[in-house]
């Protein structure tokens, strides 16, 4: 019975000691707090505080689950923080090498293009390009067949060299016959008259139809 009393009296003596320490530690937050609560007297009134108490423990779990989403999304930048700083590095070298190989100044001619095309179309014109855009397409995808095209780089070539070489160039009637002795030569007239054929056979009218002539 001596020592229940003894270590009853240890454990009073105990909370005492702690009162006595926390006593100053408590009104002197109690009077910070009546100073801070003066300060904002005039914008908030003991009413408000207690409704934001009440909301904030109704919503606890949502408080929760925003700092859960919080956390979730401070975890993703982090992880995603190497691959981003890589993904604008690689971004930067990218534009870089554009800008040197000259990528950015075509863009910059390119809209000069434009406003050239926007100033001699009107509407009508884009209407009428819109009507015929298929067969505009189609006639594109013929003339750039490989055969075509290496046709029309070949006649390039010679015109450009006929153009130099003009003096060069026999225009006698014999010399003109001898080149009707090449193989090449009368396969390229009969092309010739072939596309002469093609083009006399299909004549547009007035209206944009398409007269077949017969003969």
């Amino acid at each position: 019975l001596t020592e229940h009393m003894e270590a009853q009296r240890r454990r009073q003596q105990e909370w005492d000691d702690l009162k006595t320490d926390l006593t100053p530690v408590a009104m002197d937050l109690f009077q910070v707090a009546v100073e801070q609560l003066n300060e904002i007297e005039p914008y908030v009134q003991l009413e408000d505080l207690l409704y934001l108490v009440k909301r904030l423990a109704r919503n606890t779990r949502n408080i929760e689950q925003l700092l859960d989403q919080v956390e979730s999304i401070s975890d993703l930048a982090q992880d995603a923080g190497p691959i981003v700083n890589d993904a604008f590095l690689a971004a930067v070298q990218q534009m870089d090498a554009m800008e040197r190989k000259g990528y950015f100044r075509l863009a910059k001619e390119g809209q000069y293009v434009l406003d050239n095309v926007v100033a001699a179309f009107g509407p009508e014109d884009v209407r009428q390009l819109g009507d015929n855009v298929v067969t505009i397409l189609m006639t594109i995808k013929q003339m750039t067949q490989p055969e075509i095209m290496a046709m029309a780089q070949n006649l390039a070539g010679t015109m450009r060299k006929t153009e130099v070489q003009q003096e060069e160039v026999p225009t006698s009637f014999w010399s003109i016959f001898k080149q009707l002795r090449d193989p090449q030569t009368r396969r390229g007239l009969a092309l010739t008259l072939d596309m002469l054929k093609a083009v006399g056979s299909d004549q547009p009218a007035a209206n944009g139809s398409t007269i077949i002539n017969r003969n």
